[in-house]
């Protein structure tokens, strides 16, 4: 829990420079990542709370078998649903986003471990396997950023 809590630190350290683009490393802004994380984060945290621990359905993902071994993304390789795609962001959204993501994380210290939400490649993954996904993902966009601020 507390690496997520870092890692929402460092994104809000980033939103001053979310204008930032560079296309030879990506085709979208900083501003767009750190908006996908956070929309990303957010519905898997609520995804989770909402969740019927009976209607889980265990399966084995070779993609989420790959991603989870190597606590990787490769870059390029899958393309975000539709429901977690930014729209229009400003600095106060960006802010205003990361105080709500930090509220939700804080619930997610009390949540038993048996709720679970329904990732679109990976199958259902229970509160632990949700927990790695979140820093996983969360990284992988935070060394894209890295990435385009370098440049």
């Amino acid at each position: 829990m507390k690496i997520l809590q870092h890692l929402l630190q460092d994104i809000e350290s980033k939103i001053p420079k979310h204008e930032m683009l560079n296309p030879s490393v990506s085709q979208v802004s900083v501003g767009w990542h750190i908006e996908h994380i956070l929309i990303t984060m957010n519905a898997i945290l609520v995804a989770l709370k909402r969740s019927n621990p009976s209607e889980f359905k265990r399966s084995l993902q070779l993609s989420r078998v790959i991603v989870f071994t190597f606590q990787r993304i490769p870059r390029g390789r899958a393309k975000a649903p539709t429901r977690v795609m930014p729209g229009n962001y400003t600095t106060e959204s960006l802010h205003k986003h990361i105080a709500l993501t930090k509220t939700n994380l804080d619930e997610l210290q009390n949540m038993p471990s048996n709720h679970y939400f329904n990732h679109p490649y990976f199958g259902d993954l229970k509160l632990k396997q949700a927990i790695q996904f979140l820093k996983i993902h969360t990284k992988h966009h935070l060394k894209i950023i890295e990435d385009i601020l370098r440049s």
